[in-house]
């Protein structure tokens, strides 16, 4: 994976749910649409929490798992990044977080709301593609740079 490329160049939309969504209509659109995870907005549009595959599966089991919601679940930490940073140190600071999505999330008006997601499946495929042609799906300007090697060290002389 290329140094160069950045996170605004593999970042998806970023899927919202409000506070009383049930988990199960959340765990479903997970799977539908081949998710991490989704943000939750309150009433005025600001991203208050997520709700990722590890939430609902600490929700699993429960004896009121049929009456949560996202409120009930969600890590009310947001993970998120800057647009510009490389996906290397993306993937780092999902590493260092224990997350596996990252959100862009700007403010206006006051409000803060979740522009764009990177996960670990946007990375993995990034990682796996052969060609630009398998990445244009993702993102914008998704470019796939050749990784420079760096110099042979030189060797012990005699």
């Amino acid at each position: 994976m290329s140094e160069r490329v950045l996170v605004r160049e593999l970042i998806g939309p970023a899927v919202t749910c409000a506070p009383d969504t049930p988990v199960a209509e959340i765990a479903r659109l997970l799977l539908a649409q081949d998710l991490e995870g989704v943000i939750v907005l309150n009433e005025e549009g600001h991203a208050v929490g997520v709700v990722g595959q590890d939430e609902l599966v600490m929700a699993y089991g429960r004896p009121d798992q049929d009456t949560l919601t996202a409120e009930d679940v969600m890590n009310e930490n947001v993970p998120h990044v800057r647009p510009d940073i490389p996906l290397a140190a993306a993937a780092q600071i999902m590493q260092d977080l224990g997350v596996r999505m990252l959100f862009l999330m700007p403010q206006r008006g006051g409000i803060t709301y979740p522009a764009a997601m990177l996960s670990y499946r946007q990375l993995l495929r990034h990682l796996a593609a052969r060609s630009d042609d398998e990445l244009t799906d993702l993102g914008i300007n998704v470019v796939r740079q050749p990784f420079p090697r760096p110099p042979a060290p030189p060797r012990p002389g005699p």
